[in-house]
């Protein structure tokens, strides 16, 4: 496992989002590369990464790539591969980016699953600086006093013992792509940062996203329910 860099800022803010519950934090991170100017300044490597690679307006999207933003001195590592069994390993490489661009706060952008059905996500963040707990409360999120963490954001609040760490979570109550709870991240995300990023248009392509992921879901139940009367009838 290899971080590759063609650019090293400094004293940048790193922000990451893994998938997790609702793929929030890959959708927000998505989000965040479409409306803020940035460019490609690095990947991360590592063998155990699936064989997998999308393509995305013609173009190939790297499964973990770190991308740069000058006017907010921004650095983003946008995952889009699971990490089930990589936390630890992937963690170390979020501490070692972090040192390598002396870092001075990571991010984390997460989903919480929720059992309680509302019409809106809430959100809470953790931190453990408290400088960076005062700005959130300043910007009334409740803080998450009871909770378990897991996946790589969890790895990461362990292993950057010497880094200021925030994670900012909204609830979700699905486990197929939540882009409203992602909006909530992102809406947050801005008031801390002051980035003036609309979060609205991620809450208008939400209902047709979602609209649309149903109706695949549909179509692939229908060609597995028709694949498997075909295996019936090969069978009598």
């Amino acid at each position: 496992m290899q971080i590759k860099l063609s650019k090293k800022p400094k004293n940048c803010i790193l922000i990451e989002g893994f998938p997790g519950f609702g793929l929030v934090g890959t959708i927000a991170g998505e989000f965040l590369l479409e409306h803020l100017q940035t460019e490609q300044i690095g990947k991360i490597i590592f063998d155990e990464m699936p064989a997998m690679v999308a393509i995305h307006e013609g173009k190939v999207v790297e499964p973990l790539g770190i991308f740069y933003n000058k006017k907010y001195n921004i650095v983003l590592l946008h995952a889009i591969t699971a990490s089930a069994g990589m936390e630890w390993k992937l963690s170390d490489m979020v501490v070692d980016l972090s040192r390598q661009l002396s870092v001075k706060e990571i991010i984390c952008l997460e989903g919480v699953g929720s059992s309680e059905e509302t019409s809106t996500s809430r959100v809470f963040f953790y931190s453990n600086n408290e400088k960076n707990k005062e700005k959130f409360n300043k910007i009334k999120v409740d803080p998450l006093k009871e909770g378990i963490i897991i996946g790589v954001t969890g790895a990461v609040l362990l292993r950057a013992e010497k880094t200021p760490v925030s994670c900012i979570f909204a609830e979700t109550h699905t486990t197929l792509p939540d882009s409203k709870a992602a909006a909530k991240v992102i809406e947050v995300l801005d008031k801390y940062m002051g980035l003036k990023v609309d979060y609205k248009p991620l809450l208008e392509q939400a209902e047709k996203f979602e609209e649309k992921l149903r109706g695949l879901l549909s179509e692939s139940q229908k060609a597995q329910d028709l694949s498997e009367k075909k295996k019936l009838s090969y069978v009598g």
